[in-house]
């Protein structure tokens, strides 16, 4: 009796057991597939760009200084004024270079004074010595002749014929030295020639002196715009120093600094457009004109310039902008977000295909160009076929999904 019940309950529990087991396996079978975003790839233009911070510059600026060390009377601009060239930039105290340019300026007169005493003084006595100094020789050497006559007859002693032999030796020293009193006066003499030399060292330091009076003046060197001073009033300043920075009118460039992970992609000649943080709705045009030929290697990038050919109003001398450069363009290419793509970074990227069962299948791809957030598929995957727009969690190889509109 007892084995029976025992073999009875055996049973029901082993009926149970393949009930449950059917339930479930049915349960299974009618329960919903995970819903995906899914996308088909359909041809698309696709531009790839580089965005990188940029600061506004001319092509050149002049770091504005003095020539001479002075104190600074008045600086006549602001940052940011608009200069012409000429302009009057700032002005040191000039009193002492006056003073020496007006002790220059009689050095000049002195100077002229001299060479026209020469002409008009010197000169003529000199001729004039040296005439009077021929014809008292000639007088003292027919006095000599006269004497040694009448000592040869007798009628004058050795007293006077010395007399005389001094006389005519004095007489030839007058007239040597005369003469050369009148070389030295001659026109090219040594007397013309030294007066004429300290009229030109005269002028010469009238000129240094005049110089220096105008470099107590700074002027404008062109028409630009001030980009910094440095300088007030009072200060007392030296040559080598920078008081003013100067941006001369001209073409506008912007400065960046691309990754140079990037470099393979940038070319000279490459449109971009760029925009300041305060004028975010006025974007404005620029084209990529040079490339740096080396590498920052402390920060790893590499230093372009881009030329902007109509700048905008707002700009402003070392304003900080964003520039987007486009260094790649394709007008039919297949793309997917650059999240759907698994190891994006590794060299085997794959994504999620969802073939015609609605069943996901792994598809290595080879990954093109990036634009943003999308990434194009440069093989792998054909147009038409449906991929998952998202990297999907917990999904496996073949199992079934829903696919829904991303």
């Amino acid at each position: 009796m007892c084995m029976a019940v025992e073999r009875s309950l055996r049973r029901v529990w082993v009926i149970a057991g393949v009930v449950l087991v059917a339930g479930v396996a049915a349960s299974w079978a009618f329960w919903p597939a995970p819903q995906v975003a899914v996308q088909v790839l359909q041809p698309r233009e696709l531009v790839h760009s580089v965005v990188a911070p940029a600061t506004v510059q001319t092509q050149h600026r002049a770091n504005a200084g003095v020539l001479i060390s002075g104190k600074v009377l008045a600086v006549q601009v602001m940052e940011g004024d608009r200069i012409h060239q000429g302009q009057t930039l700032l002005r040191l105290d000039d009193s002492e270079v006056r003073s020496a340019l007006a002790a220059a300026e009689l050095g000049v007169q002195q100077a002229e004074f001299k060479l026209r005493q020469w002409r008009e003084v010197q000169a003529p006595t000199a001729r004039a010595g040296d005439q009077q100094a021929r014809a008292n020789l000639l007088q003292a050497q027919a006095q000599l002749t006269r004497q040694q006559d009448l000592f040869k007859q007798g009628f004058v002693g050795q007293a006077a014929l010395d007399e005389a032999m001094r006389s005519f030796a004095v007489a030839q020293s007058q007239a040597s030295s005369a003469q050369v009193q009148r070389q030295a006066n001659a026109d090219q003499g040594v007397e013309q020639q030294l007066a004429q030399s300290a009229l030109v060292l005269a002028r010469a330091n009238a000129e240094a002196a005049r110089a220096r009076l105008s470099y107590t003046v700074l002027l404008a060197p062109f028409e630009g715009v001030v980009v910094s001073r440095n300088v007030e009033p009072g200060d007392t300043v030296m040559p080598g120093k920078t008081l003013l920075l100067l941006a001369p009118k001209g073409v506008t460039e912007l400065v960046a600094q691309i990754d140079e992970r990037n470099l393979s992609w940038l070319r000279v000649g490459q449109p971009a457009l760029a925009s300041a943080d305060a004028f975010a709705q006025q974007r404005f045009t620029a084209v990529l004109s040079t490339i740096a030929p080396g590498v920052d290697a402390q920060r790893g990038s590499v230093q372009v310039k881009l030329r902007v050919t109509t700048p905008p109003d707002y700009l402003r001398q070392d304003m900080t902008v964003s520039v987007e450069i486009e260094v790649g363009r394709q007008d039919a290419a297949l793309a997917v977000p650059l999240e759907a793509v698994h190891e994006s970074e590794s060299g085997h990227p794959w994504l999620w295909r969802v073939n015609a069962a609605s069943r996901l299948e792994r598809a290595a791809v080879t990954l093109g160009m990036r634009s943003g957030a999308w990434v194009q598929l440069s093989s792998g995957v054909a147009a038409g076929e449906r991929v998952l727009s998202t990297a999907g969690v917990g999904l496996q190889d073949g199992q079934r999904v829903r696919s829904i509109s991303p």
